[in-house]
């Protein structure tokens, strides 16, 4: 399921078109709304109309913010904050960003075989020379971009890239369904970006977005070179896996990263569990194929039972074709929204310690400047910044956190909403179906007394 569906009865999607519900009737507006509100006058009953249109998380586009670094308190990330989520219907549309990935194309070279996608981006800043533009991505255009964006934000969270192989192996990985799954997932992976308050006016976004091919591959060069980057990402890994030792970590971020291991564990678990039970859908509707035309081919053995094994058979059939579409429902909606937050568990995990990391340096600057006399007005002038780092990495994880987890409650309930839609609606399609055929052979029983007086 595609975020922006929302199920009948279940709460409404955060949208650029929506306002909370507010408190009472008011009277009808007399003059045009303005912005920003009047915190003093009652907003008329006509705004506070929901609209379920689309799912479009809103956030301000001050051109001021392109200049304010992922960790500035002054960033209006929290999710609490009216004008990030909402806006008034008579007031313009706020999203000024809109990104489409469609159109996979297979490209055969003499040393490698890959799939490039088409990035649609639609504009309206000012920071952009044109409207729209349209480029063509590989996979690894989208790693860059992700590794780019940790590297500039490292206590943002930034969104998950589908894994290079999904399962299925290298020698499948250009059939139409991993494709098809791997598309969806970079769109939404970059429509995440571009409603994040903060890494969507990140430089590196705007050149992914516009830059040809070629440009795109000099702008990469002009990066660290493949040793340093190697030596990074070595240094990284190691850093990952043991840990770092932090001695004053704020509760706060203990609270979180026990939050995180138990919602990995949770997570994954359900993940695990849904495949299980759309395995056992699978083999409840292969042998449903089965079935149905057994009765078909007793019918023509018995004449008297004929109809009604013809009966069973055709509602045998009904039933396979509800729960073929019951099981698409589970692959399209639940399984992506799963999968997605078993990624996110990961990229919460290491955005978490490379919080601690930035505390750990402050650390060993603190110890250090008591077991060095000598290099004291250094030493405080290095501690001084980085306690200026460590606080603005606080307040920027806190910000995010807080947002990723409205986030995730909106995108697990309408899931599970849309779930519970599917099923309601494939027992009662089946439930019909029987009560119909039953029905019918109770016509029949009365008619045969009638036949024989």
């Amino acid at each position: 399921m595609e975020a922006d569906r929302c199920a009948p009865g279940s709460p409404p999607p955060i949208a650029s078109s929506c306002l909370p519900p507010g408190g009472g009737q008011a009277a009808a507006p007399t003059e045009p709304p303005t912005w920003p509100p009047d915190p003093d006058r009652p907003v008329p009953a006509e705004l506070l109309e929901f609209d379920d249109d689309e799912d479009l998380e809103v956030f301000s586009k001050d051109a001021s913010l392109t200049e304010i670094n992922s960790f500035s308190p002054l960033m209006p990330t929290s999710p609490s904050s009216m004008i990030n989520q909402y806006k008034f219907d008579d007031e313009p549309e706020l999203k000024d960003l809109f990104i489409t990935v469609d159109d996979p194309e297979s490209h055969i070279t003499a040393l490698e075989t890959f799939i490039t996608y088409r990035v649609v981006t639609k504009t309206m800043r000012g920071e952009f020379d044109s409207s729209e533009y349209e480029v063509r991505r590989r996979y690894q255009d989208f790693l860059w971009l992700k590794g780019r964006l940790e590297e500039a934000h490292p206590t943002l969270i930034v969104p998950p890239l589908p894994e290079k192989f999904i399962m299925k192996g290298v020698v499948e990985r250009f059939n139409e369904e991993f494709i098809e799954t791997r598309k969806k997932a970079l769109h939404k992976f970059l429509n995440r970006i571009a409603d994040h308050p903060t890494l969507t006016f990140n430089e590196d976004l705007k050149i992914f977005l516009t830059a040809q091919a070629w440009e795109l591959s000099s702008h990469k060069k002009q990066g660290p070179g493949l040793l340093s980057r190697m030596g990074q990402t070595v240094k990284a890994v190691a850093s990952s896996m043991r840990g770092v030792p932090v001695k004053n970590r704020p509760e706060a971020f203990t609270e979180m990263m026990d939050h995180v291991e138990v919602f990995s564990q949770k997570i994954n678990l359900l993940d695990k569990i849904s495949h299980r039970v759309y395995r056992e859908e699978r083999d409840y509707f292969c042998e449903l194929k089965e079935f149905g035309p057994i009765h078909t081919l007793w019918s023509a053995s018995e004449v008297d039972l004929a109809d009604t094994l013809k009966g069973v058979a055709s509602c045998i059939d009904k039933c396979c074709k509800a729960t073929e579409k019951q099981m698409a429902g589970l692959s399209e909606s639940l399984f992506p929204t799963l999968h997605e937050y078993v990624l996110y568990s990961e990229i919460l995990t290491g955005v978490l310690k490379r919080r601690d990391h930035i505390q750990a340096e402050l650390d060993s600057k603190v110890d250090a400047l008591y077991n060095k006399k000598a290099e004291n007005d250094l030493l405080s002038e290095e501690i001084g910044k980085l306690e200026d780092k460590v606080e603005c990495a606080n307040n920027a994880l806190k910000a995010d956190w807080d947002r990723w987890k409205e986030s995730m409650r909106l995108d697990m309930k309408l899931a599970f909403g849309d779930v519970a839609e599917n099923n309601i609606h494939y027992y009662e399609q089946c439930l019909a179906t029987w009560e119909s055929f039953l029905t019918s052979q109770t016509d029949i029983c009365l008619e045969e007394p009638e036949d024989r007086h």
